[in-house]
C-alpha cells in the first residue's frame, strides 16, 4: 500500500468521525459539487473545440468497459409477512413510528421497556425483527444502544429508517410555560432541546426517561402542571397532554437514524453495509486502507470502549456504494482480524416533518 494512499484514507477517517453526529457524512455538499461538475463539463466542453484538429492521434480516455450484466441489481429487502417487530416502547415513540413506515401497517408490534429488552425478543425467537435507535443529528450515537448492538453475536442489520425528529413540549391540560419547573424526556430529547430550553426554561431542572413517550406517559399519569415532557407531538393526543411548545429542538434538521435488526442477513445487493471491529486505535488506518481498496466508501464510525485497556476500542462501521455493494467488496473489507460483518441493508427515509 502506498503511503499516499494511506494518508488519503486516514484524512477520510478524521473527516466521517468529525460529522459521525450527523447521518452519514459528505451529503451535504450535493449542490455545491452540482455546480463544480457543470464547470468542469463547460471547460471540458470548450477544451475538446480547440483542440479538434488533434484529437484523433491523442486520445487519452479509456473507454468504460463495464457492462450492465456485471453491476449488482439492486432489490427491496424481502421482508417477512406479518412480521413481528420488537421495538423501544411505550406506544408513542419515534421508534415505533419507524418500525410503521419500514413495516407498513400489517405487522405486530411489540413494544418494550429498553433496547436491551428489543433485542431479547429477537434472540429469543418471540419477534422476528427489532428496531432500535441508531444516531440523531444533533445528540449523535446513542452510545447504549451501539454497545447493545454490538455485544450480540447473531444479529444482523437488515434495514435502515431515518425520520425527521420534531420535539414537541407537552403538559396536562390548563398548564403553561410559567408552571414548568421539570422537563422529562430521553436524553437524546434532553440534549436536543438545550438551547431552547435555556432560553424559555431557564429554571426548569430536567429528569430522564427510557423513552419520550414513557416522558408523556410520567406527566400524564403525575397530573402535576410544574411537570412537563417532551416527545413526538402525536404522544401529547395518545396521552391526552397539552402541547406547550413545538419545535423545541436546536435544529430543524433533526433527524435521527433507526437500524432494523434481524437474525438473519439480507440476501442480493444493497447500497449500505455495516462491520463492527475490536483492536487498538492505531490499527483503525488498516481497517480504513482495506475498506478504501475495496471501493466501499466510509459513511460514519462510532468508537466505544472495549473494556479490557485503554487504548482499545469497539467500532461500528458504516459504509456504502450507490450501484450496490457486492460479496467481494465485502470478503476485501472483512479481512482483518477483529472484523464482523453485520449485514447489508438499504435506507428507508421520510423526508417531512409533517405529522398526522
Amino acid at each position: 500500500m502506498k503511503t499516499g494512499t494511506k494518508i488519503a484514507a486516514v484524512i477520510a477517517l478524521a473527516v466521517c468521525v468529525c460529522t459521525s453526529g450527523a447521518a452519514g457524512c459528505g451529503n451535504e455538499n450535493t449542490n455545491e459539487k452540482n455546480s463544480t461538475a457543470g464547470t468542469q463539463a463547460s471547460t471540458a466542453a470548450e477544451s475538446t473545440e480547440n483542440t479538434a484538429s488533434s484529437s484523433e492521434t491523442q486520445s487519452t480516455e479509456e473507454p468504460d468497459t463495464t457492462s450492465e450484466a456485471e453491476k449488482p441489481v439492486i432489490e427491496p429487502v424481502s421482508i417477512k409477512e406479518n412480521a413481528k417487530v420488537s421495538y423501544l416502547g411505550p406506544a408513542g415513540t419515534y421508534t415505533e413510528e419507524a418500525a410503521k413506515l419500514f413495516f407498513g401497517e400489517d405487522c405486530e408490534l411489540s413494544p418494550q421497556e429498553t433496547v436491551d429488552d428489543a433485542i431479547a425478543e429477537l434472540n429469543a425467537g418471540n419477534a422476528d425483527y427489532a428496531v432500535i435507535p441508531q444516531e440523531n443529528t444533533i445528540g449523535g450515537a446513542v452510545t447504549n444502544y451501539v454497545d447493545a448492538l454490538i455485544a450480540q453475536e447473531d444479529v444482523f442489520v437488515t434495514g435502515e429508517v431515518v425520520l425527521p425528529i420534531s420535539q414537541t413540549l407537552m403538559g396536562v391540560k390548563g398548564a403553561t410555560l410559567d408552571d414548568i419547573k421539570t422537563v422529562c424526556s430521553h436524553a437524546q430529547g434532553i440534549a436536543q432541546s438545550e438551547k431552547w430550553r435555556s432560553e424559555n426554561l431557564p429554571d426548569a431542572v430536567t429528569e430522564e426517561k427510557d423513552s419520550t413517550a414513557a416522558a408523556a406517559g410520567f406527566v400524564a399519569e403525575k397530573g402535576d402542571k410544574s411537570y412537563a415532557a417532551i416527545a413526538a407531538p402525536g404522544a401529547a393526543e395518545l396521552y391526552g397532554l397539552e402541547v406547550l411548545a413545538e419545535n423545541v429542538q436546536i435544529s430543524m434538521e433533526n433527524k435521527t437514524r433507526f437500524y432494523v435488526l434481524s437474525k438473519t442477513k439480507a440476501e442480493g445487493a444493497h447500497t449500505n453495509a455495516v462491520f463492527t471491529a475490536k483492536c487498538p486505535a492505531n490499527k483503525v488506518d488498516d481497517l480504513i486502507v482495506d475498506i478504501h481498496d475495496s471501493g466501499l466508501e466510509l459513511t460514519a464510525i462510532h468508537a466505544r470502549p472495549e473494556g479490557s485497556y485503554l487504548g482499545s476500542y469497539n467500532y461500528i462501521i458504516e459504509v456504502e456504494d450507490a450501484d450496490g455493494i457486492t460479496e467481494e467488496q465485502i470478503n476485501s473489507a472483512d479481512v482483518a482480524e477483529g472484523v464482523r460483518f453485520l449485514g447489508c441493508f438499504d435506507v428507508t427515509q421520510k423526508y417531512s416533518n409533517t405529522r398526522k
